[in-house]
């Protein structure tokens, strides 16, 4: 059986709540001259953005 489709403002509730995400892993180089790793998830469309602005 076919699922019912929903409409009106139920139905767009229930799609912004199934965000695509991403998982980025930013490195970055301390003073001890090893590398940390910071884990975020973030929105699939605003990672491009996010790489940018944690860039070292």
């Amino acid at each position: 059986m076919a699922k019912q489709q929903a409409f009106g403002q139920e139905a767009l509730q229930a799609k912004a709540a199934h965000r695509k995400m991403a998982k980025v892993i930013v490195a970055t180089k301390n003073n001890k001259g090893k590398y940390a790793y910071k884990e975020v998830m973030v929105e699939q469309d605003n990672v491009q953005e996010y790489i940018q602005q944690n860039k070292s």
